[in-house]
């Protein structure tokens, strides 16, 4: 089998594969990858060096950007970027995809995408492709379906093999291919009656979260406003044992997930009906200027001590976009710390497991100190990273904007 793209998906799906018997050629356009991963070395949370050199050593993985390396391919899993250009999305990675297997399509293989996209994709831009230039019909001759992603980097408790996996094709006969290959992979299978309904679910999963996360956003702020805590208030509202879900607000949202997939629902429906999806829009416009608010509050508290942000060392706490992960996709802390830095500020930053390569100019990667908390102007928690000393912040930081809720000292300002 082979798997086009070893990216943050792609890579752990070829690692599970390997580990479930089958010979999985993982390909990727990026040689620089392709070389890293053929030494052993992994760049991403979830799959280790040990996971890599394990699978290498089977002799049943083959790292590759030699498109030869596709011919006779009886499975094809397509996981490759879908980034937004300009508001729309960007599908040139599957159409370069599904153009590069197409001439190794053959008949009774299957192919299946992976990459979050709009309803649709499956059945108008994957199946032509593949069609293209031979005689072999999709759904006649070779299957073809979509399984949507879960992938939740830094996640200590579900990943690619216990995390429940929708399946869909583009008729039955696609269904019960696509169900029977990660049936071997995964403990559980979700099918669905179509590609487009498996294509929208997954988009529904991150637009809900995206929505109500943009909700307890908005409220921490008019919570500020008022004098109340929102975080008792979230918890308090979490007691309840039906009809309530805990969202916890932050700096903003990050991630190759929701600050991408709820503007493809909202692109569709725009491009197909002719309206706005509101919910998505409202959502959008909260979660993208809860960094500038961070930055207020920052400047706020500066002011206070009667500084201003130009010349103030700041300590930032975290620049990935999650917690106990690496991954600096869309992270709104990168948005803080660059708005921090075109006002002047001095900025140092404490992330044990970003790679300094993301780090941005202006920022400068230091280790969590006495020293280096005390003489800071300000702290910002951004990112709240088991690795970090907490005990050590609560300790000496004098002046602390937490956006995570996770210090108790009396100079923390929670969000």
């Amino acid at each position: 089998m082979v798997i086009l793209g070893q990216g943050y998906v792609g890579l752990p799906v070829a690692i599970r594969a390997v580990q479930a018997g089958f010979d999985v050629v993982g390909f990727d356009i990026a040689k620089d990858r392709v070389e890293r991963l053929r030494s052993g070395k992994t760049f991403i949370d979830d799959i280790s060096d040990d996971d890599v050199a394990a699978a290498l050593a089977t002799g049943r993985y083959l790292p590759s950007s030699d498109s030869d390396d596709l011919s006779g391919f009886d499975i094809a899993v397509i996981s490759v970027p879908t980034p937004l250009r300009d508001g729309a999305p960007d599908l040139s990675y599957i159409e370069q995809a599904s153009n590069t297997l197409a001439p190794h399509v053959r008949r009774g293989c299957c192919v299946i995408l992976e990459s979050t996209t709009y309803p649709g994709t499956t059945e108008e831009i994957v199946v032509p492709r593949l069609e293209a230039g031979g005689s072999l019909r999709a759904g006649t001759d070779f299957h073809v379906g979509f399984s949507p992603e879960r992938i939740n980097p830094g996640d200590p408790i579900y990943g690619l093999r216990n995390t429940p996996k929708i399946v869909s094709g583009i008729d039955k006969a696609s269904l019960a291919a696509v169900t029977d290959f990660f049936s071997q992979l995964v403990d559980e299978v979700v099918p669905v009656s179509g590609t487009r309904e498996a294509e929208l679910a997954k988009l529904l999963e991150n637009t809900f979260r995206h929505v109500n996360i943009a909700l307890v956003n908005e409220l921490a702020i008019y919570c500020h406003g008022l004098g109340i805590d929102v975080w008792s208030v979230i918890d308090a509202a979490a007691s309840k044992p039906f009809g309530f879900m805990k969202f916890t607000p932050g700096p903003g949202v990050g991630g190759h997930c929701l600050p991408i997939d709820p503007s493809y629902l909202s692109w569709q429906v725009r491009r197909s009906l002719g309206q706005n999806f509101r919910f998505v829009e409202i959502a959008n416009d909260i979660n993208d200027h809860m960094p500038d608010y961070v930055v207020r509050r920052a400047t706020s508290h500066l002011n206070a001590e009667r500084k201003a942000v130009n010349g103030s060392r700041i300590l930032l706490i975290g620049l990935a976009y999650k917690r106990n992960s690496g991954d600096a996709r869309q992270s709104p802390a990168i948005t803080v710390a660059r708005r921090l830095a075109d006002l002047g500020a001095r900025l140092r930053a404490v992330d044990p497991l970003i790679d300094p390569h993301y780090v941005p100019a202006g920022v400068e990667l230091v280790e969590c100190s006495d020293a280096e908390v005390a003489s800071a102007d300000l702290v910002v928690v951004l990112t709240d990273h088991d690795q970090v000393d907490w005990t050590l912040l609560e300790r000496y930081a004098e002046r602390v904007l937490d956006t995570r809720n996770r210090l108790r000292s009396p100079a923390a300002d929670r969000l």
